[in-house]
């Protein structure tokens, strides 16, 4: 009889925690069972009334929200105060800056399926496609990245005059105000397309239509600072930059040094209050054409001029590059390539109030302007370069290995080469759901701060992994650098997709998950913004509902991780029914898991986590996989559930749950606190970790079906620059490829009759007229069998030059720490 009470209990606390029950329910179920205890068992003493009675009372009495915060909350409370943090006012900014979605849906652990599939598919305007179809692919066509990088330093004048022309640089500027008006999802394929030919053009446009003056001005100016001058941006008579990076302050806002301080001094020969700033800024895109240079400092007013107090905050302010004191126009040379980038600097420059950003009703507010701007710049931009530098390579290295032949066999056909082709292809696949998902949600009024953060890293590193990748299959095709070198000005540039907008190794470990579980988290943010109200009673009574909640989630997270490991998800309900099904119910396995795991590191660790970047970098991976996996589900389901395409989504959900174990294990291996580290083991993994990533076998089916032409590689590759010039490094890939599958059969029989030494392959002698002359081939066959071999020859060939072809006119010399051209 015991056994069955004991029982009956279990069940009851594992029902109630599970489905995030109210205490006075606890209350109602406990004094139930104890009453059927004790008639069943005949006990009658008071004692064992006690004993029965003792936590139905409690647990009565805690579900009064009056007693709850005298006894429980109210002495928390005090304790979470005592050892919160300090929050600066930059990260402050930051946490506020962003909003929520799916992220908070995988924090909850119980992702509801249907607000992911509410977000629409990214579906282009016909003016955007057109202009996708028209002036973009036009440009493409105009771009010689050769020329850029090894002649001009620079993209032509013709480039330059047509951009502007076309509004490139004002896409995301209202129509209102003279510019395009484009949705994200238009801008992040027009950038895409542009950065599949040349990634230097791609910044070039990225830059103006992302964390700059323009957008700055259309959410914040002035009325009169939008009449000035955004028509002129958007068409290209303003270039603009914007000035945040100094030699001390990287992604350390706190650190600085650029001050403005408000005082009075003379503007157009009058005394006017304003601001003398003094800055030192370096790495800014466009500077050295810049007419226009938006500027962030702090900003002091020591005698209260502007009513703020003395040390007013980050401030924004917008300054013409020819006025008085600032020194804009030198070069810096990132990675020999062709996109402009430089320092700007002043000295005792002073402007009037009316070049702030906003006016001075805005000052003191920069940094969560620039926050507010970077969680959809961000989510636009870098993510964009990142994916389709993914299909590129994978579009280029994939006809490459077709063509290409060593040991008789096309190269993508040996295993060796198959494995970094499969990680091209699902990665092709993932991170472009990841960018599609992403920018619809911007354009459908989310600001998804920690998506966009995990995504850049995740999309820049991809573009690494990718033409590392790509080099190992060329070979020393890609290492000599000429103008059909297709490889090399991709690789060269990743350095600085993966460094700007947050280097990765930063935004990977400090701020993804450290911002994500503090936003997501579906009460930890609610419960410091109680304990940080002035308020003291509205704090407590905030703190109070979500404390409750929060101890809710922690017990439903504990038993539906125990029981989702049990069941491996088997239970769980998909949106829907199809071969993918299983997927659906994996992934809310595993994002019960980080829920409990993000909720305990959050906890267990508090302000430390700072300091635990290792752990903290880990966490982000999951949450990365877990974002990523979803966004491939999505994609599937957007693309129409194609037959072709599903291989490659169920690949990249087997690698997902493989990474996701393997990271889940790590953070526990390397859990500070013993207790939780053996508890949350027995949760998550109480049978051990054993997933897998794709089979061998199943990946080298990926890589066949790139290695022809087709509607699948199409999908795979989409919004890539395809060139049809056979005179085109890149056109003449494709027609290699077209001529090299249309011989598939032809060829065949010609490499039989090599190995059996019928006929020889020698430079002095033609291999294919020696197989017409045995019979092996008809004459039409061996036509177009040369066909394709003169286009793998053209294809294989790498640049030379005569001996001095390479010397430049101008050499650059060391001058300091500046350099000098000289003739």
């Amino acid at each position: 009889m015991g056994i069955l009470i004991f029982l009956a209990y279990a069940i009851a606390v594992v029902v109630l925690a599970y489905f995030v029950t109210p205490a006075w329910l606890w209350a109602a179920v406990f004094l139930a069972l104890g009453t059927i205890a004790m008639l069943v068992t005949g006990s009658s003493g008071w004692l064992a009334w006690t004993a029965a009675l003792f936590l139905p009372v409690v647990l009565g009495l805690l579900s009064i929200p009056v007693l709850r915060r005298l006894v429980l909350t109210g002495p928390a409370l005090n304790a979470v105060r005592s050892i919160l943090p300090r929050v600066s006012r930059t990260e402050q900014e930051a946490l506020d800056a962003g909003t929520v979605g799916w992220d908070a849906e995988i924090f909850s652990g119980r992702p509801d399926w249907q607000k992911l599939m509410a977000i629409g598919s990214g579906k282009l305007t016909a003016e955007e496609q057109a202009f996708l179809d028209g002036p973009t692919e036009e440009l493409c066509r105009m771009i010689d990245d050769w020329e850029f990088r090894h002649n001009l330093a620079d993209l032509s004048p013709e480039v330059w005059d047509f951009m502007k022309k076309n509004k490139f640089f004002g896409m995301l500027i209202s129509k209102e105000h003279g510019g395009l008006g484009f949705s994200a999802q238009a801008q992040s394929q027009i950038v895409s397309k542009i950065g599949s030919r040349s990634g230097s053009a791609g910044i070039t446009v990225m830059v103006p239509n992302s964390l700059g003056p323009g957008e700055l001005l259309e959410k914040y100016g002035t009325d009169a600072q939008k009449e000035k001058y955004l028509s002129r941006l958007a068409d290209g008579r303003e270039i603009p930059c914007f000035a945040l990076t100094g030699p001390n302050s990287g992604s350390d806002a706190a650190g600085m040094r650029d001050v403005g301080v408000v005082t009075y001094g003379k503007f157009n020969g009058e005394r006017v209050l304003g601001v003398l700033l003094n800055f030192d800024k370096r790495y800014i895109t466009l500077s050295p054409v810049a007419t226009l240079a938006g500027l962030a400092f702090y900003l002091h007013d020591p005698e209260n001029h502007l009513g703020k107090g003395e040390d007013v905050g980050i401030t924004l302010a917008l300054i013409p590059s020819d006025h008085p004191g600032m020194d804009i126009g030198r070069r810096h040379f990132p990675v020999r390539q062709p996109f402009l980038n430089g320092p700007v600097r002043g000295k005792d420059v002073f402007i009037p109030l009316d070049y702030l950003i906003g006016g001075q009703g805005y000052a003191g507010q920069g940094w969560r302007m620039l926050m507010e701007c970077l969680s959809t710049g961000r989510a636009i931009s870098l993510p964009a370069v990142g994916s389709v530098s993914v299909r590129q390579v994978l579009r280029a290295t994939s006809a490459y290995a077709r063509v290409r032949r060593q040991f008789g066999i096309p190269v993508g056909l040996m295993e060796g080469v198959a494995e970094p082709m499969a990680r091209m292809i699902k990665s092709a696949y993932r991170i472009e759901a990841g960018r599609q998902l992403t920018a619809t949600m911007v354009d459908e009024g989310q600001k998804p701060s920690v998506v966009s953060a995990l995504l850049k890293y995740r999309a820049t590193e991809a573009m690494r992994e990718a033409l590392n990748d790509a080099f190992d299959i060329h070979g020393g095709r890609a290492i000599q650098e000429g103008p059909h070198n297709y490889l090399l000005s991709g690789y060269l540039l990743t350095p600085v997709a993966i460094t700007v907008e947050g280097a990765n190794i930063l935004t990977r470990t400090l701020i993804t998950f450290a911002q994500g579980v503090l936003r997501a988290h579906p009460y930890l943010y609610a419960e410091i913004a109680a304990a940080q109200n002035k308020d003291k009673r509205a704090g407590l009574i905030a703190f109070d509902r979500a404390f409750a909640g929060h101890v809710g989630f922690m017990l439903a997270n504990i038993t539906g991780s125990f029981f989702q490991a049990v069941t491996g998800g088997a239970f769980n309900k998909a949106p829907v029914s199809h071969e993918l099904t299983w997927a659906y119910r994996r992934f809310d396995r595993y994002a019960q898991s980080f829920a409990l795991l993000a909720d305990w590191t959050a906890v267990v660790l508090g302000g430390e986590l700072k300091s635990r970047q290792a752990l903290s970098g880990r966490m982000a991976d999951i949450l990365s996989d877990l974002y990523l996996w979803s966004a491939t589900l999505k994609r599937f389901e957007d693309d129409g559930k194609l037959a072709e395409d599903r291989p490659v989504a169920e690949a990249v959900v087997r690698d997902a749950i493989a990474s996701i174990e393997r990271a889940m294990a790590e953070v526990l291996d390397n859990f500070p606190n013993p207790f939780f580290k053996f508890a949350m083991r027995a949760l998550i993994f109480p049978f051990g970790h054993h997933a897998r990533p794709e089979t061998d076998a199943r990946n080298y089916e990926l890589v066949k079906a790139m290695l022809q032409p087709s509607a699948h590689r199409d999908r795979m590759t989409r919004g890539v620059f395809v060139s049809e010039d056979p005179s085109d490094p890149f056109g003449l890939l494709e027609d290699a490829l077209q001529k090299v599958t249309r011989v598939a059969e032809i060829e065949k029989k010609f490499i039989r009759a090599l190995k059996k030494g019928e006929i020889d392959r020698r430079l002095d002698r033609d291999a294919i007229t020696d197989a017409v002359t045995k019979g092996i081939l008809t004459h039409e066959e061996a036509g177009f069998l040369r066909l394709a071999d003169e286009a793998t020859d053209r294809v294989v060939q790498v640049d030379e030059f005569a001996p001095d072809a390479l010397a430049r006119q101008g050499t650059l010399r060391a001058s300091g720490q500046k350099t000098e051209a000289a003739e």
